[in-house]
């Protein structure tokens, strides 16, 4: 039987292009920081349920933020590839020749809990997907039996409409999906309000 498989995708925290659009309000290194902590932190709310879990990689694998990951929570590291953030995560629910089930997320949203991982599994017990609304109009998370590579296909990333995409996209493939609470990413420098004061980094430089 096949295993269920938990994708999370993430960038290495280099100062400068993580989290670049809160280098307004961080700098580089406070951005990066704050990337790096949210990092660990979706890494430690995964490794809590009943699946495997697998860290993405971007920009450089072998980033001791990675290792470390591997080394303290048990993820299984993988490196992300293509052109474009929806070939990469194509990819990456390809990757298992067996096809088991499989929810990707991001690590921008703090307030993910282990029972919305839960939740996601066992809706896609019964739906072909399901979608965790961000409040941004994109989505912190998505979940599929069997991956379509549509869905992922000239997606405006980055944009408030890719929800909006992504569900006229799952609606015209005919599939069956149900979506969770929406729930905010930290993204911008209005959604550090929504972060306890410990979070915020100590490194500020140039914001």
């Amino acid at each position: 039987m096949s295993r269920r498989r938990l994708l999370v995708f993430a960038k290495a925290p280099v100062e400068g292009q993580a989290k670049s659009r809160l280098i307004p309000a961080l700098g580089p290194a406070g951005a990066a920081e704050l990337h790096a902590r949210m990092v660990r932190h979706t890494c430690e709310k995964a490794r809590r349920i009943d699946a495997d879990v697998e860290l993405w990689c971007h920009l450089d694998s072998e980033n001791p933020l990675f290792t470390d990951c591997e080394a303290s929570f048990g993820v299984t590291l993988r490196t992300q590839a293509g052109a474009d953030l929806g070939e990469r995560m194509y990819n990456a629910f390809a990757f298992d020749p067996e096809g088991a089930p499989a929810v990707v997320i991001g690590t921008d949203c703090p307030s993910l809990e282990p029972s919305d991982l839960a939740k996601a599994f066992a809706v896609l017990e019964s739906f072909d997907a399901v979608v965790g609304p961000a409040t941004d109009g994109g989505y912190y998370l998505l979940g599929l039996r069997k991956a379509d590579a549509s869905l992922f296909h000239a997606v405006t990333w980055g944009t408030g409409s890719v929800l909006a995409e992504t569900r006229a996209r799952l609606e015209s493939l005919g599939l069956r999906w149900l979506e969770l609470e929406p729930r905010d990413d930290i993204d911008r420098p209005e959604d550090l309000e929504s972060l306890p004061v410990d979070w915020l980094p100590t490194a500020r430089d140039g914001a």
